[in-house]
């Protein structure tokens, strides 16, 4: 198969899906792997690692996408992304639909078959999203902490504290990768932290686990009765293929204190507060209601060689099966592949994103044959 890695284009984007090494070894199984010039860069990983592994490099998007069958990316693909997109396009990326209307309707209308990462779903986990959900909980906190700072517009609290003045609060709203991770974090910095989690049996482990951290049932009142003692708050739901709940109106933010820090790891899926709104990097944060926002929607990116090799580690066995045995061959290989489509044959396939945008939905069995 004729396997395309275009470079990322979102804003401040610098992954990139595949690292030379894992482009060898598809060269070596006897595909073709195109690679646009300069799409490792980012990353640190120059042309010449992949021309030595056995990759084409080719000078542009329009290059790659016309020479491939199976485009791999990192990011949901932009407008002119999917304008490249032809009916016999495999694309295999994180999507993220449900956060996005005509991001989804447009995708539908390209008539390629798109599998999203963050859909594939083993033994009631999620393996190529979890990297990327462990960056993005650990950097939560980081990023939290350093607006805190009063230069930065945040309370001037200092989250592990000092002797004698106590540390700061956090909470984090979810209990699963990226709560946990971002707990983590946050508790060897020393800050006073409590996990919102309505799993009982996700409590248990995280009560015997998770020692220096407080688990409270995972409520609208609860978390409203946190708010005012707070000086940040971590959003780390997560309802596979679907819109994120908004959990935090705008009413409950303003119980939280001038200068709270509020940061959003749900933004991808559309964010779990009423306040949410994407942002960039370059641009990373608002003020609602005197609190602060960090709503960036690819966090991941900031680290972006540590990203890629993350995301390659757990992406390339799959990327492997689908360039071997194409998609149907796949899903008969392994069934979950099927629960990572979510179009095809110009239909939408995945229910929750269905359900987010009224849009209909078939099974994808009816188009995977």
């Amino acid at each position: 198969m004729n396997i395309g890695i275009p470079k990322e284009i979102k804003a401040q984007e610098h992954r990139v899906s595949m690292i030379p090494t894992s482009a060898g070894e598809l060269v070596k199984r006897g595909h073709r792997v195109f690679v646009q010039a300069g799409a490792g860069t980012g990353s640190s990983y120059s042309d010449e690692q992949y021309l030595a592994a056995g990759a084409e490099i080719l000078p542009d998007a329009d290059a790659v996408f016309a020479a491939a069958e199976m485009i791999v990316k990192v990011k949901e693909p932009q407008p002119e992304e999917i304008a490249r997109l032809k009916p016999h396009h495999i694309l295999f990326t994180y999507l993220h639909l449900a956060a996005g209307k005509t991001l989804t309707e447009t995708l539908v209308a390209s008539g390629c078959t798109a599998l999203a990462y963050e859909t594939l779903e083993v033994n009631h986990r999620l393996p190529l999203l979890e990297p990327m959900s462990e960056i993005a909980g650990r950097m939560a906190s980081i990023v939290g902490s350093y607006h805190l700072a009063k230069h930065n517009g945040g309370r001037g609290t200092l989250l592990g504290g000092v002797p004698g003045v106590a540390p700061g609060r956090v909470v984090v709203i979810g209990g699963g990768t990226a709560g946990v991770n971002a707990a983590r974090v946050a508790t060897g910095i020393g800050a006073d932290v409590t996990i919102l989690e309505v799993d009982f049996e996700r409590m248990r482990f995280l009560d015997i686990t998770m020692t220096g951290t407080h688990t409270v049932y995972s409520s609208e009142a609860n978390l409203a009765e946190l708010l005012p003692r707070v000086d940040l708050v971590i959003g780390a739901v997560l309802v596979p293929g679907a819109r994120a709940p908004k959990l935090i109106t705008r009413d409950m933010l303003k119980l939280m204190q001038p200068g709270s820090v509020f940061v959003d790891i749900a933004v991808d899926q559309g964010g779990c507060a009423e306040t949410t709104r994407p942002t960039t990097h370059q641009a990373p944060t608002y003020v609602e209601e005197g609190v602060i926002h960090y709503c960036v929607a690819n966090m991941p990116g900031a680290y972006a060689r540590t990203a890629t090799q993350a995301l390659n580690n757990v992406t390339q066995r799959w990327i492997t099966l689908l360039a071997d045995n194409g998609v149907a061959g796949a899903c008969k290989i392994r069934k979950e592949i099927l629960g990572a489509v979510n179009c095809a044959d110009s239909k939408l396939t995945c229910a929750p994103v269905g359900e987010a945008h009224g849009i209909p939905v078939v099974a994808p069995e009816e188009v995977v044959k």
